[in-house]
């Protein structure tokens, strides 16, 4: 019996801290219209270089020219310089879309569509919506 009891308490527990995960996120959520995302691509090996030329191009304009791209922030592995990485942050969803709209990005877009191997977008929840990049 007692077992059973430690047992009880051990899925409360577990039970508590995920009601507070849940909580804590819509809390942010509730507090904070930013949309951010992180995108996971594999270019092509080859054509890395020109690959690079686009996005650097894209990245710099976007945060330049669109007051509700927040972050564009770009890095690759050190040992497959072909996986990159973005975070992306934008005001709101408007932000993004209107950004999806825009010259330099359809530029990119366009551009690296035969670049791209695998492209994966995880849309995140920001867990200190306040911080801000120095």
């Amino acid at each position: 019996m007692k077992n059973s009891n430690k047992g009880f308490r051990q899925i409360g527990i577990a039970a508590s801290g995920i009601l507070m995960m849940f909580s804590a996120e819509q809390a942010f959520s509730q507090n904070n219209n930013q949309m951010v995302r992180i995108a996971k691509i594999i270019v092509d090996p080859v054509q890395l270089e020109a690959y690079n030329g686009f996005l650097k191009e894209e990245i710099e304009e976007s945060v330049r020219l669109e007051p509700g791209v927040l972050t564009l922030y770009a890095v690759s592995e050190r040992t497959k310089p072909n996986h990159i990485t973005i975070l992306e942050i934008y005001a709101d969803s408007a932000a993004y879309k209107s950004h999806i709209q825009t010259r330099q990005f359809l530029k990119y877009k366009n551009g690296t569509k035969d670049m791209v191997k695998s492209l994966e977008l995880i849309e995140s929840v920001p867990l200190l919506p306040s911080m801000k990049i120095k």
